[in-house]
């Protein structure tokens, strides 16, 4: 079977990489284009274009992929399989693949269906989440399911699940492409009833509402950590969280810290306190909070807000 695999992020590395190893024909890789990074903005390869190509593997970085059905049909592919590719397909792209084009989703679908699902099921409280393979239609994260692997949330910021997740959809690829080519494919239909929608999340919301429950708040800091990160204002300048856990203490008012000490930051809450345990503050590094009072930046009765 003759595959296309279609990628971009860091996170659909591992997919590539287990179906190069595993010996399935990948035939060519599909990605975004370089993309200026950093102060001096270096133009720079997507992680899947990097990896493609130091395994000898033919990439295409088009602009616009609807533009280039002929060079896809040019492939003799079979399938498609995407993760975290980045644009839209139309219905002349998917008819490029006579067995289909297949999607690699972080969330079990139809949950979460959309751009965030990862940082949705940690700040929904989800206690499972996983990685579903689906046939791509032309409505968003709408297609029959092929399988699923689930896996524990747990304590994890969006960096680890993402982690996570990453690995466990690279095991659902190489088996999703076995049941392809075994001709497997008992599909079932997503109910559109349970279906639910994340949007792109953007920075502003990750400010802090200390008068919030700290269970709220736990999973804001996890699942903006470690981007775009959950902030709150501090003596006039801006504090990025990245880790925090439930807290015992209690008293004072929404936002005062109750302590400062080896353990981190502890912060009254709507009902309860947080202990805050990694930040960075402004024009510095990110650090444990821990250090941050060690430096006498903080102190009991100071105020985030």
């Amino acid at each position: 079977m003759k595959i296309v695999f279609a990628g971009s992020p860091e996170f659909a590395v591992p997919a590539l990489k287990n179906l190069l190893q595993s010996g399935k024909e990948v035939v060519a890789v599909i990605t975004q284009p370089d993309k200026p990074v950093g102060r001096k903005q270096i133009l720079t390869p997507t992680p899947v274009k990097a990896f493609a190509l130091s395994q000898g593997v033919p990439v295409y970085d088009f602009k616009k992929i609807r533009e280039n059905c002929d060079t896809l049909r040019a492939l003799n592919a079979d399938v498609m399989i995407t993760c975290a590719y980045g644009q839209i397909l139309t219905q002349e792209v998917l008819n490029c693949f006579k067995g289909g084009v297949w999607n690699i989703h972080a969330s079990l679908l139809p949950k979460f269906r959309g751009a965030s699902p990862i940082q949705s099921a940690i700040l929904g409280g989800e206690l499972y989440t996983g990685v579903t393979i689906m046939k791509t239609e032309l409505a968003l994260d709408t297609g029959d399911i092929l399988l699923v692997k689930r896996c524990e949330v747990g304590d994890l910021t969006c960096g680890e699940l993402t982690e996570k997740l990453s690995e466990l959809g690279a095991e659902a690829a190489l088996e999703a492409v076995g049941l392809l080519e075994n001709g497997s494919t008992q599909l079932l239909m997503q109910d559109d009833a349970k279906a639910t929608y994340c949007t792109k999340v953007k920075k502003e919301d990750g400010k802090l509402d200390f008068t919030r429950s700290p269970q709220h708040i736990c999973r804001l800091i996890k699942a903006f950590s470690p981007a775009p990160a959950a902030f709150c204002n501090f003596n006039g300048t801006i504090l990025n969280i990245y880790n925090a856990r439930l807290c015992e203490l209690a008293g004072g008012k929404a936002g005062e810290v109750l302590s400062a000490d080896k353990r981190g930051i502890a912060v009254q809450c709507g009902e309860g306190s947080i202990l805050i345990t990694e930040l960075q503050p402004a024009g510095g590094k990110r650090m444990k909070a821990a250090d941050f009072v060690n430096g006498r930046k903080i102190k009991v009765g100071d105020v985030l807000d």
